[in-house]
C-alpha cells in the first residue's frame, strides 16, 4: 500500500450510485471515464442494487467525475448520488473495477 503525503493535494471520495444502474455496463464505463480523466480508486455493485465508488484525484478531476456519475452511460437511469469526503493514508495508482 502506497500512503498518501499529508501535503498532497489529493481528495478522496466514497460514492453511492442508486437508480437503473446495474447490468447497464455503468461500472466498466466509470473505468474508461476515470482513466480518461486520470482518476484512481474502484467501482464495484452492492448487493442492494447500487454501485458504489472510491475516487481519488485532485479535486478538479473528482468533480468532474463526480458529475458523469450523475448520468452513468446511455442505458443508465441514475436517481441519486451520494457522497462523501474519505480521510485517508492510502494513495490508489490506478482506477478498477472490483
Amino acid at each position: 500500500m502506497k500512503k498518501l503525503h499529508r501535503d498532497s493535494h489529493v481528495e478522496t471520495l466514497v460514492v453511492r450510485i442508486t437508480g437503473r444502474v446495474q447490468g447497464v455496463g455503468f461500472r466498466i464505463a466509470a473505468v474508461r471515464h476515470a482513466h480518461m480523466l486520470g482518476i484512481t480508486g474502484w467501482v464495484r455493485n452492492a448487493d442492494d442494487g447500487s454501485v458504489e465508488a472510491l475516487l481519488q484525484g485532485p479535486h478538479d478531476q473528482v468533480d468532474r467525475m463526480l458529475s458523469w456519475l450523475h448520468m452513468g452511460p446511455p442505458a443508465a437511469r441514475v436517481q441519486e448520488v451520494a457522497s462523501q469526503e474519505e480521510i485517508t493514508e492510502r494513495y490508489f495508482d490506478r482506477f478498477e473495477q472490483i
